[in-house]
């Protein structure tokens, strides 16, 4: 049994308030948003067990620094939705717009479209799973978690990256300073089918490229000086 927030009729701080308040009262229950018009910040700032179906898209930043919760946008989102995500799981329908999954700590950003620039920025150990295509200068300065993309990426991916780990199955247009491609291992084979299976994607783990830092950047050289 689910709950009805009709944005027609309230307003999106009394939506956002009505959410917290059940996730902080670990009340695992179910709520779905009607008519969010395209809204700004909606469902964020979630820290308990929820289950949240927004019924169409939304505007920037939804489901910010979500915990625990379910989140599921059947539509397209913003920019940076699922930013700083700490745990349980963003499901966006559609697309997303640029810096998806931003500063996530963990959890699960799933995209069924394709993902615009600066997919995955500054991730700190989210796992993002990209059905589509990601823009340029996706997993910029990229420290740690995982970054699945079905399709392609674009230019300069994974530039200044630490030790995150990146996985695309189509053509990357360029990779960005210190991202170079890595040997694909049977623990990575292991790691990229259980993340596939949970993002209910359509793919074979032996398809995909692994890229990460070549580790060349992580102190002043001065013979690499050309690429700080």
């Amino acid at each position: 049994m689910s709950t009805t927030l009709n944005m027609t009729e309230i307003n999106l701080r009394e939506v956002n308030s009505t959410l917290q308040d059940a996730a902080k009262a670990q009340a695992n229950a179910a709520y779905v948003i009607e008519n969010p018009r395209g809204s700004h910040a909606v469902a964020c700032g979630l820290d308990g067990p929820l289950t949240v179906t927004v019924k169409g898209s939304t505007g920037y930043y939804c489901a910010g620094m979500n915990k625990e919760a379910a989140i599921t946008v059947e539509g397209s989102a913003g920019p940076g939705v699922a930013e700083n995500m700490m745990s349980g799981v963003v499901t966006i329908e559609g697309d997303a717009s640029q810096y998806a999954g931003a500063t996530g700590h963990g959890g699960l950003l799933n995209i069924k479209g394709n993902a615009s620039s600066r997919c995955g920025i500054s991730m700190k150990g989210i796992d993002i799973v990209v059905h589509g295509n990601i823009g340029h200068m996706s997993a910029f300065m990229a420290q740690k978690g995982n970054l699945v993309v079905l399709g392609d990426a674009g230019d300069a991916l994974g530039d200044s990256l630490y030790e995150a780990r990146l996985f695309v199955r189509g053509t990357v247009k360029s990779l960005g300073a210190d991202c170079i491609e890595k040997e694909m291992r049977p623990e990575h084979i292991a790691l990229l089918t259980e993340l596939l299976e949970k993002a209910g994607a359509d793919a074979k783990p032996e398809e995909f490229k692994r890229y990460g830092s070549a580790r060349k950047l992580y102190n002043f050289n001065i013979d690499h000086a050309d690429a700080y």
